[in-house]
């Protein structure tokens, strides 16, 4: 299915921060699980294992490795990365669109550096997950699928403190999830 999209500009992007600002501090739900099992490749899931060695299992997290790290390995602190769901609607437009954003978790909750802070954790389904220090940027793909302006949006000041683009997160807990699961801090 092709959806015709544009991209939105800064003045549009920033009319949905109220909307944003309302997501869930403490009890979230996960709305989304992509497993990227190769660059450009993505899986929709309805159930997802989070593992300590993987990540999100079958997904290229490890194979891909990180600029981030001395020896150009995957960097442990950045196994999941994590979306705000609303900021994903909106950027993206329409659901089909989310898993283009290249995140494997899309949560409906509160993911700002004040509400979720490193060393946070979060249990969803039978799983825990810990909030990482690295920072989660955007890249010339993101920029190609949902235009400048988004990039200039999640990544100013206000983007930042917020973490619209997103977090960085590890598995300290194995288990599944399911989407619908609730998202609890712990």
């Amino acid at each position: 299915m092709v959806v015709d999209v544009k991209h939105l500009t800064i003045a549009e992007l920033e009319a949905g921060l109220d909307e944003i600002r309302r997501a869930p501090k403490d009890e979230g739900v996960l709305r989304l699980i992509v497993r990227r099992p190769q660059t450009d490749e993505r899986e929709v899931l309805e159930e997802g294992e989070l593992n300590l060695l993987e990540g999100l299992a079958g997904d290229s997290w490890r194979m891909r490795g990180s600029s981030r790290t001395p020896d150009g390995s995957s960097h442990p602190e950045m196994q999941l990365n994590i979306m705000n769901a609303r900021v994903a609607a909106l950027v993206a437009q329409d659901d089909e669109r989310w898993q283009l954003a290249g995140d494997q978790l899309y949560l409906d909750m509160d993911l700002s550096a004040e509400n979720l802070p490193a060393g946070t954790r979060l249990a969803i389904g039978s799983a825990v997950i810990e909030v990482s220090a690295q920072p989660h940027t955007g890249c010339k793909k993101f920029v190609a699928r949902f235009g400048l302006d988004a990039m200039k949006f999640v990544n100013s000041s206000v983007g930042r403190e917020l973490h619209l683009r997103g977090i960085n997160a590890r598995v300290v807990q194995p288990g599944v999830i399911r989407v619908g699961d609730a998202v609890r801090k712990v």
